[in-house]
């Protein structure tokens, strides 16, 4: 057997992608375009704007970690390691270097009993799960008369999360926008805006995805009709699904009208608040 070659870490570029993509399918992330390429536009918004990093054994990729800034924190939006060489000691400093010095850190991660220690030790703790709620949104009640949604600019969206945040989000929302069967709107209560949303169609289905939605940090906004207005715009009257957190208030009412759990993964962060979990559905890549 030949002697295998030291693993380098090393910036990921264009040519890394289709490679990057055989590792992601591999691990069942990635798969075949019924209706639009959603990963091949994701990585390379990565690569662009975050800290994407590839483990490589001499000129073959073994492993991709990826984080993006988001301004609560860095991301951690992705981190595989090529099936046939998990377990050797590649994860852990693809993870390091991916994170950087980075001191708030955030990640969705699979229950997979292997990967949670990394990020354990990489100083990011297990909050509560990520709920992946599916259902047809023609199920949603109508929201009350004073509840509505427009139309609005990836431009709009990113100012008025900087105004309630202050983080600038124009790059993700930009991102967001530029896929196809986008569906970027506001909620509005009466004349106030009190979330903000994007939607999309899956890569391997006609299933919609409410890809990420901001309710307004006002207490004094409820956030339970706001979202469920926000997921049936997204759904079209169709199969819809949306990242809710287990602590989220509108959990409990999508189960009552017949939604289910498809799926779930683990929130961790290294500080319990970072977002709050009744007032974000987040875009898991990228938060």
């Amino acid at each position: 057997m030949a002697e295998r070659r030291p693993v380098e870490i090393r910036p990921a570029i264009e040519a890394d992608v289709p490679a990057v993509r055989a590792i992601l399918a591999a691990h069942g992330n990635d798969g075949p375009v019924v209706v639009t390429d959603v990963v091949g536009p994701y990585l390379r918004h990565l690569l662009r704007f975050g800290r994407a990093r590839v483990a490589v054994e001499g000129d073959e990729v073994v492993g991709f970690g990826a984080t993006i800034d988001t301004g609560r924190s860095v991301h951690l939006a992705d981190l595989f390691v090529r099936p046939d060489r998990m377990g050797q000691g590649i994860g852990r400093p693809l993870l390091a270097d991916a994170f950087g010095d980075a001191g708030r850190r955030t990640t969705f991660a699979s229950d997979d009993p292997a990967a949670l220690p990394i990020y354990v030790r990489a100083g990011m703790r297990a909050w509560w799960p990520n709920l992946y709620v599916e259902g047809t949104a023609d199920r949603l009640p109508l929201p009350p008369a004073a509840i509505m949604t427009r139309d609005a600019t990836a431009g709009d969206l990113a100012e008025t999360e900087r105004t309630w945040s202050g983080h600038d989000r124009t790059a993700a929302w930009a991102h967001w926008t530029e896929q196809t069967a986008a569906d970027n709107f506001v909620v509005l209560d009466g004349a106030e805006v009190v979330a903000i949303g994007s939607a999309r169609v899956r890569q391997n289905s006609t299933l919609r995805v409410l890809n990420r939605l901001v309710v307004h940090p006002d207490g004094g906004v409820d956030p339970v009709p706001v979202t469920l207005a926000a997921i049936r715009r997204s759904g079209r009257s169709g199969e819809v699904v949306a990242a809710i957190q287990g602590p989220s208030p509108v959990l409990r009412p999508l189960l009552d009208l017949g939604f289910r759990i498809a799926d779930r993964d683990q929130y961790m962060a290294s500080e319990p608040d970072l977002f709050d979990p009744a007032r974000l559905i987040p875009n898991p890549g990228m938060l």
